[in-house]
C-alpha cells in the first residue's frame, strides 16, 4: 500500500517520496517555504527553496542560510516526486505549493487571498485531488470589501487628522500589508514608515515591485517636519515613546480582524480597517472549488467549524494541526461571541 503524497508529522508537511518539509516549524534538513512570513519561514533547517521573489526578504530575516530559488511554474523533480511553485496572492514573493507524484497531486496553499492587490503576483488556483488550505477567518461572518472602498475610507480618516492637526499612525504588518497600503492609497502627503517596515519595503522595491517613495522616521522626522504625514507601523507601535514624537495622534489598525467589534475595544481602538491578505469566506470557498479537489485538509484558522462547513458540501475534509498563524495584528485567532467553537 503506497504512502499519501503528503503526511502530518510535529515538524511540518512532510513529503515521504520527496525527502522534504513544507514550511516545517523545527529543524529539518530540507524545507521548501511559501513566503516570508516567520511563521512560515524560521530559521535553523539544512536547506531551504522558496521563488526567487522571496528570497530577499527571507536572506534578511533569517540572516545566512543555505537557502535557492525557483521561478514560479517551473517544474523541478526532488526524490521521486514533481515540485513546482504557483503565486499564492498573499504577500509579494509568496506561493502555493504543488506536488505530484504519478499522476496525484496536492497542493499546498501557505496563505492566499483570492483578491489581486496589484502589487502581490495575484492568486493562481491550481487542479489537484488534495488541497490543503488556510482557513484563519473561515467563517461566513468574514467577506472583505473591495480594495478600491478601503482605500478611500482609510484616505478619508487621513484627510479628517489633518484637518484636526493630529498625525494618523496605521499600524499594519511589515511585510505584504504595509507595503499594500502604501501603494493603493492616493497621494494626500508624505508617507513615513517604521524602520521596520521601511527596511522591508526597500528590500521589495529593490526588486522591482511598484512600491511609491517613502521616508524613514529617525530622531529627526516629526509632525513639524513632514505635516499632513501619514505613519505606518507595525502594531507595536501604537501608544509607544517611538510614536509620541508625533504629537496628538490618531491611531488606527488594518487587519482581517478589524472586522470584529471585540477586537477593536479592546485594544482601545476607535478606528479599524478590514483589509486581510488572507482569504475571506467567499474567498476559501471559491479557491477550493477552483482546484476541483475531492480531499480538504483546514489549517490555522476556525478549522473546527469549517471543516464541518466542507463536509456539508460533499468534500472529504480533515483539521492539520500546525504552527501557523500570526501575521494579522499579531495575535491568534479569536474565539467570537457568535460562535463558541474552538478554533
Amino acid at each position: 500500500m503506497s504512502t499519501a503524497v503528503l503526511t502530518f508529522t510535529d515538524r511540518g508537511i512532510y513529503c515521504p517520496d520527496g525527502g522534504f518539509y513544507i514550511d516545517p516549524w523545527r529543524p529539518v534538513a530540507r524545507a521548501l517555504i511559501t513566503h516570508g512570513h516567520s511563521d512560515h519561514a524560521r530559521p535553523g533547517h539544512g536547506t531551504y527553496l522558496a521563488t526567487h521573489q522571496a528570497l530577499p526578504v527571507i536572506r534578511h530575516r533569517l540572516g545566512t542560510i543555505d537557502i535557492h530559488g525557483i521561478a514560479y511554474g517551473e517544474a523541478r523533480r526532488i526524490g521521486d516526486v514533481m515540485v513546482s511553485f504557483h503565486p499564492a496572492g498573499h504577500v509579494p514573493g509568496s506561493a502555493q505549493i504543488r506536488v505530484e507524484r504519478r499522476g496525484e497531486v496536492w497542493v499546498v496553499s501557505g496563505d492566499y487571498k483570492v483578491e489581486d492587490d496589484g502589487l502581490s503576483e495575484a492568486f493562481a488556483p491550481q487542479r489537484c485531488h488534495s488541497f490543503i488550505t488556510e482557513c484563519t477567518f473561515g467563517l461566513p461572518l468574514f467577506q472583505w470589501e473591495p480594495q478600491p472602498s478601503i482605500a478611500a475610507q482609510i484616505a478619508s480618516w487621513w484627510a479628517e487628522a489633518q484637518t484636526q492637526g493630529c498625525t494618523p499612525i496605521l499600524a499594519a504588518y511589515g511585510l505584504g500589508k504595509a507595503q499594500r497600503l502604501i501603494s493603493m492609497l492616493p497621494p494626500l502627503g508624505p508617507i513615513l514608515t517604521h524602520g521596520a517596515v521601511e527596511e522591508t519595503t526597500r528590500i521589495l522595491r529593490d526588486q522591482g515591485y511598484p512600491i511609491p517613495t517613502t521616508t524613514r522616521v529617525t530622531a529627526q522626522i516629526t509632525a513639524k517636519t513632514h505635516p499632513g504625514a501619514l505613519v505606518i507601523a507595525p502594531p507595536s507601535a501604537l501608544g509607544s515613546p517611538w510614536a509620541a514624537r508625533f504629537g496628538p495622534t490618531v491611531e488606527a489598525f488594518a487587519s482581517g480582524w478589524m472586522a470584529l467589534r471585540g477586537i477593536r475595544r479592546r485594544r482601545g481602538l476607535g478606528q479599524g480597517f478590514t483589509i486581510s491578505d488572507h482569504a475571506d469566506w467567499p474567498g476559501l470557498n471559491a479557491a477550493i472549488k477552483e482546484t476541483g479537489a475531492t480531499r480538504i485538509f483546514a489549517t490555522h484558522g476556525y478549522t473546527t467549524p469549517f471543516r464541518r462547513w466542507l463536509e456539508e458540501q460533499g468534500y472529504e475534509a480533515g483539521i492539520v494541526s500546525t504552527d501557523y498563524g500570526g501575521d494579522e495584528v499579531e495575535t491568534p485567532t479569536p474565539v467570537l461571541e457568535e460562535d463558541h467553537s474552538s478554533p
